[in-house]
């Protein structure tokens, strides 16, 4: 297999030339669990590490290597293992918050051509929620495409009713309806699917990712079990994994994410609320919260009926918590440089007196 087939473009190559010094075999990161990786290259599949210099020189964990990614390596043993040097630049990243109460970011995949933002028509549909994973992968620089799954268990007339509610919240993007018990839509995802090029399934477990993957893939390659109080199939893998499906696309696997926490997503959500980014633009007041200010545009809109209230609501929302949380990462960026430069002049003062 070439390396072009699991998605190598000359985009990669060119910014690979600049490290042919250091190493010049290049490969693609496809699982990490823990410190442990696999990655896969022109032969198959094998385990890398990272040297201790690369962990030794990076200053956050944005810059390790996570699945997707390029890097340039060095086998050892015939082969059989690599050692991981660099990290190509990224053309795509996907990111959120890390759960609970730390403020930091954690890397979920990279070099995505395109998301699957799944979400099933039966229990799991939610326009907040699809909002949230909207501007996530607007701000990684990803093409997203709505799935609605389990249409068997609705009416046409409902689904037509939940893809209005999605257009109501100013979301344009493409939207598939599809049954993983019939196969009914799957194949529209195929034909999205091409040769080379990197996709992704996003959302909740039980909205179907696992048996759409099974159908993509041609077999059960993942185990689904049932959850008692809905029926629903939850997927049992809890590592991402990236996948080269039979007719050339590459696809990685999601675990759930059950928290969605913005941080760094100003650009993303101006994208993902484009129309209301739009109507701010008219507003008296360049800072104003849309809320008590005279002059707010949004509110004018709103008065007009030219916004959902949800809508607006869930905006107002996401850009407040994108805010908070900014603000505490960029304190806590300067307590570590803070410290950091504090471990460096101790250091330097100790060397000092070991040389006198």
């Amino acid at each position: 297999m070439k390396l072009s087939e699991i998605g190598f473009d000359r985009w990669f190559e060119s910014h690979a030339d600049t490290l042919r010094g250091h190493c010049k075999f290049i490969a693609r990161v496809t699982a990490v669990d823990r410190d442990q990786y696999v990655i896969r290259n022109e032969d198959g599949e094998l385990p890398a590490e990272l040297t201790g210099r690369f962990v030794y020189t990076s200053e956050s964990r944005t810059e390790l290597p996570c699945v997707g990614d390029w890097v340039s390596v060095q086998y050892h043993d015939s082969g059989a293992h690599a050692s991981i040097h660099y990290v190509l630049p990224r053309k795509s990243l996907l990111r959120r918050k890390t759960s609970g109460k730390s403020i930091e970011f954690q890397l979920i995949a990279a070099n995505i051509d395109v998301a699957f933002l799944v979400q099933s028509c039966h229990y799991d549909f939610n326009v907040q929620r699809l909002e949230r994973y909207l501007v996530m992968v607007n701000e990684g620089h990803i093409e997203p495409v709505i799935v609605l799954t389990k249409a068997d268990l609705i009416s046409t007339e409902e689904q037509e009713q939940l893809v209005e509610k999605i257009r109501q919240a100013g979301v344009g993007h493409r939207i598939l309806t599809l049954s993983n018990e019939t196969g009914k839509g799957v194949d529209q995802i195929r034909e999205i699917i091409l040769p080379g090029k990197t996709y992704c399934l996003l959302g909740s477990s039980g909205a179907g990712k696992t048996t759409l993957i099974n159908r993509l893939v041609g077999y059960s390659e993942f185990e689904t079990r049932d959850v008692s109080h809905t029926g629903e199939g939850r997927h049992t893998t809890t590592r991402r994994h990236l996948i080269v499906l039979e007719h050339g696309g590459l696809l990685i696997d999601m675990p759930e994410m059950r928290e969605l926490g913005m941080l760094g997503v100003s650009e993303g959500i101006d994208d993902s609320f484009a129309d209301i980014h739009d109507h701010s633009k008219n507003c008296r007041f360049t800072n104003c919260t849309h809320t008590n200010e005279p002059g707010s545009a949004i509110r004018d809109a709103l008065a007009r009926e030219e916004l959902d209230a949800d809508h607006v609501q869930n905006y107002l929302k996401l850009k407040k918590e994108s805010e908070f949380h900014d603000l505490s990462y960029l304190e806590k960026r300067k307590r570590d440089r803070a410290f950091g430069k504090h471990v460096h002049s101790f250091h330097k003062a100790k060397g000092k007196q070991n040389d006198r």
